[in-house]
């Protein structure tokens, strides 16, 4: 492992890369562990998006049944995004109802997908919007892999086509199917 440290004021942020290396010594997988003002963030953005979500009614148009857990997805998905724009060094701005029209993190148009096992897919829709890039975070708060990415267009091959009884029918993309994030644009 190998760390990578900055003094910012008051601040010292810490980001442990693990590597785990593809071909051309690009990491395959960045660890990111989030700082408590970071949860906090994502606490304020998850629960004021899963507002939102309840008013529009997302839930109950794919057809899933309203859990206690609703509340922590949307937070765990926001810890997530904020894991991606360390790990990218990108702004993250926390954006409520903005990801249709430029994506989770701010001028990327890059969609992040957040699964609780290390060892789980990437997952998309046939709503999901061919032209993005879909990025998979695992793990829960504070700490998160930042794994590869897959355009949209390219997950939605019938081989990765499935029906889960918790999820419903969507594309399961293997972490070994997933781009390098070192060619993440």
């Amino acid at each position: 492992m190998s760390a990578i440290g900055c003094v910012t004021g008051a601040f010292q942020v810490t980001q442990i890369i693990r590597l785990t290396i593809a071909g051309g010594g690009i990491p395959m997988s960045i660890s990111v562990e989030l700082k408590s003002y970071e949860l906090a963030q994502a606490c304020q953005t998850g629960y004021m998006r899963h507002i939102k979500a309840i008013e529009a009614g997302y839930d109950q148009d794919r057809g899933i049944e309203r859990e206690a857990n609703h509340w922590q997805r949307h937070i765990e998905g926001a810890c997530g995004e904020i894991a991606v724009a360390k790990a990218m060094k990108v702004y993250w701005g926390g954006g409520i109802s903005t990801f249709d029209a430029h994506g989770d993190i701010d001028g990327t148009g890059w969609e992040v997908r957040t699964r609780s096992k290390h060892g789980h897919d990437l997952i998309l829709r046939h709503g999901d919007k061919d032209d993005r890039k879909y990025i998979l975070v695992t793990g829960t708060a504070p700490k998160y892999e930042v794994h590869g990415w897959i355009l949209g267009a390219d997950a939605k091959q019938q081989k990765y086509l499935k029906f889960v009884q918790q999820i419903g029918r969507a594309f399961f993309i293997p972490q070994q199917d997933l781009q390098t994030l070192g060619s993440l644009k």
